[in-house]
């Protein structure tokens, strides 16, 4: 067994191998910096004050005791500091202090997944005990007993939960949540910048259906929220709010030395600008790392790539170090196996974990030395969250990104500055979607009956409540709406989707046990009949997919191939909002259409198959951003073809760098010759009906999005194009005429 070696002794290592050197194309060093400390506010009890002296704790970090000053001025704040700050008592201090104060008090926090909440239960639970009080904390979700359920209601000052939970499990029965609501006077809101696109667009409304309830019950609880680093905290709280909300920034707490690492994998093919796989340079570099005894964590972007990867390192240390030092970590895992292995790396028994960014969040998994991102993870603040990982408690730490080919990773790779220089992403929402808005009024009317004229958050809602009359969801009574249907409206609302009619996935291995949903139109792709459907990192064969029903019948399986479909889509401009003559903004008609499938082969992706899919088309009312090509830069019908590829590629996959959404959010299509103007047209268009303001914010970044792509074009070392940049193997001067595209779009040639 090899001698442990220190993180700094591996840095010095990988300084002097030129096998490793000689493909990082930035190091970039983050310096160590002291912490800030301030006095603990006069606002904080005594007994409190005692139970952080016997934790070691005589002062706070600066940003700690500001966020509970403000919050003690009867201001809504949103602390916005690293992973790693003591952002939890930014929240914990002033509601047990109001507890203390006001024993009658509640509190209601909620955090974007179960496992974050159980994880911050337990930090909770040991100051309340160690107050030696009557408070009581309790963890409210799909896995509390029935029996738990009624004393939870009863005698929670703190409830803790998750908003699919608040949606479905409590603002439908507040009725039994009496107490809550009627003394309801803080709502803690964990992780703020994960509330965006869809997800934050139904919370949002689920905020609104909660202050509406709060009101009735005479409660106007204050807020206090916590994020990540993003480019617009104020702008999303109050968004999701609809309160005045002050900004705490200045993080005092202390960092380590931190090594950010930017590694290109070598070109093994410099024709096609292909590189050696990022999944075994991530393997080859992980095992550096776990030989050294180094503590480390590996993120991968799919639950797929978690397995191939802890199978890598599985098998390279199974006889050293015993298979049980290295595991995975990622949804389908049952919870107590994830709180097993939290406590092991707590622990320093485990020697590396293989995580998607379920470890990404702030669950507490102790000191870890070193990170590996393989790919880009998708927003520059995941990438900063992640690195977060290591280092945790003030250590010096390594973090390094291994690039994968795509044009995403290959531009942050080749240029860093994007990551480094430049603020965050900003998170987008639209909480007035017409068709999640009018999801949530339904809701909050089975909830309590609307007057006329009420508004729900800053909404005007009379013609939605006369529509839903004429629907005969609604009965009007004596200027009042009341729900009239036997059915409950919040078990129908997925709050990760638009589409009101999920697909659900019945697996028939053993007994039809239901484990997912999916909206009707990623079904169309994903759910076909023969489709290959992952989830929990085993594969199951779709064999049936029932549209009318809206069920999909699969059954495991243990095959060496994944599917991929073809999507026909016929899309129809019906209204230009905003128009500079290349680039326009408005709403759009797409009916989509599966019409083949293929199988492609893990690890070579070979093509080994492929097969139809007979399945209705979808039509989807949404809002779309659209570039007009200049045929002048062609020289024949092929090379404008080829153009318009190359820039709808590049346009597609760089947005999201810009727009903080998953590349799924956005989809994209060509026409040469666009049904409106007849000319080469690329459309950029929100996948969820309505729109979700993810292309009406690409109209206004679009500059910066084009910019991008002519950089990743120009600094790719290719001569004429290549998959990396241009997305195809390129001929003559292809690149200058993908340039020159470019360059007109933006309106500087």
């Amino acid at each position: 067994m090899r001698k442990k070696r220190s993180v700094e002794e591996m840095i010095e290592t990988l300084k002097t191998d030129p096998g490793f050197n000689s493909h990082v194309t930035n190091w970039h060093t983050v310096d160590a910096r002291p912490a800030k400390f301030a006095d603990i506010p006069a606002s904080v009890p005594r007994d409190l004050v005692r139970v952080l002296n016997e934790r070691g704790i005589d002062k706070l970090y600066t940003h700690q005791a500001e966020a509970i000053k403000q919050t003690a001025r009867g201001h809504s704040t949103v602390v916005v500091t690293p992973t790693a700050s003591g952002k939890t008592l930014c929240y914990n201090l002033p509601v047990l202090s109001k507890m203390i104060e006001k024993p009658t008090a509640r509190a209601l926090y909620l955090y974007p997944t179960k496992a974050l909440a159980q994880d911050q239960n337990t930090d909770l639970m040991s100051m309340v005990e160690a107050l030696e009080g009557d408070l009581r904390c309790f963890t409210y979700d799909g896995d509390t007993a029935p029996a738990a359920r009624t004393k939870v209601r009863d005698a929670g000052n703190i409830v803790i939960t998750n908003p699919d939970m608040l949606h479905s499990g409590i603002l439908p029965h507040h009725t039994k949540w009496i107490r809550l609501f009627e003394n309801l006077e803080y709502i803690v809101v964990d992780e703020l910048h994960t509330y965006r696109g869809v997800f934050g667009s139904h919370v949002a409304n689920v905020f609104r259906r909660l202050k509406r309830i709060c009101a009735y019950y005479g409660s106007h609880p204050k807020w206090i929220m916590t994020s990540a680093t993003i480019a617009n905290p104020v702008e999303l709280a109050e968004r999701l709010t609809e309160e005045d909300v002050v900004l705490v920034d200045q993080n005092g707490a202390p960092q380590g030395k931190k090594h950010l690492i930017f590694y290109n994998p070598p070109v093994v093919n410099e024709a096609l600008g292909i590189r050696r796989s990022a999944t075994l340079e991530t393997k080859r570099i992980a095992s550096k790392l776990v030989e050294a005894d180094i503590q480390t964590i590996v993120f991968a972007r799919s639950r797929v790539r978690v397995e191939v990867l802890l199978t890598y390192l599985q098998e390279l240390t199974r006889r050293e170090l015993g298979p049980k030092s290295i595991v995975g970590y990622r949804g389908g895992y049952l919870p107590s196996e994830r709180r097993e292995i939290e406590r092991r790396l707590r622990d320093g028994e485990i020697r590396a974990v293989v995580s998607t960014n379920a470890l990404e969040l702030g669950v507490d998994i102790g000191q870890l030395e070193a990170c590996v991102l393989n790919g880009y993870p998708g927003t520059v603040a995941s990438l900063w969250q992640q690195a977060g990982r290591a280092g945790r408690r003030h250590s010096e730490s390594l973090v390094i990104f291994v690039a994968s080919s795509s044009s995403l990773d290959q531009l942050v790779v080749e240029q860093p500055d994007l990551i480094l220089d430049r603020s965050p992403e900003a998170a987008r929402l639209d909480p007035n979607n017409l068709i999640i808005l009018v999801d949530h009024l339904k809701c909050a009317a089975f909830e309590l009956p609307f007057h006329k004229g009420e508004r729900f958050g800053t909404v005007d809602t009379e013609d939605i409540l006369d529509f839903l009359t004429d629907a005969q969801v609604l009965h009007e009574r004596a200027d009042k709406y009341y729900w009239m249907t036997d059915s409950f409206p919040a078990h129908e609302i997925s709050l990760r989707t638009s589409d009101q009619e999920n697909v659900v996935i019945v697996d028939q291995t053993a007994k039809h046990a239901v484990i997912g949903e999916m909206d009707t139109f990623s079904a169309m792709t994903l759910l076909h009949d023969e489709a290959i459907y992952l989830h929990g990192a085993e594969q199951y064969q779709v064999e049936k997919l029932d549209f009318e029903e809206k069920k999909a019948y699969v059954r495991q399986v243990d095959v060496d191939y994944y599917t991929d479909a073809n999507l026909a889509v016929e899309l129809k401009v019906l209204e230009e909002n905003k128009s500079d003559g290349v680039k326009t903004f408005g709403e759009v008609s797409v009916i989509a259409m599966a019409t083949l499938f293929k199988k492609i082969k893990f690890g070579t992706h070979e093509n080994i198959g492929s097969g139809p899919i007979h399945l209705p088309e979808r039509e989807l009312h949404t809002t779309a951003t659209w570039f007009t090509l200049d045929e002048r830069y062609a020289y024949s019908e092929a090379d404008m073809e080829d153009q318009l590829e190359a820039v709808s590629d590049l346009l597609r996959r760089l947005a999201p760098l810009y727009l903080m959404c998953d590349s799924h959010d956005l989809f994209t299509t060509l026409q040469m010759k666009a049904t409106h103007t007849s000319k080469p047209t690329v459309f950029l268009y929100d996948r969820y009906p309505g729109g979700i303001g993810l292309s009406e914010a690409l109209y206004r970044d679009a500059d910066a999005v084009l910019e991008a792509a002519v950089r990743t074009v120009e600094d790719c070392p290719c001569a004429s194009g290549c998959p990396s940049c241009v997305g195809m193997v390129g001929y003559g001067d292809f690149k200058q005429q993908v340039v020159n595209q470019l360059h007109a779009l933006k309106g500087t040639i």
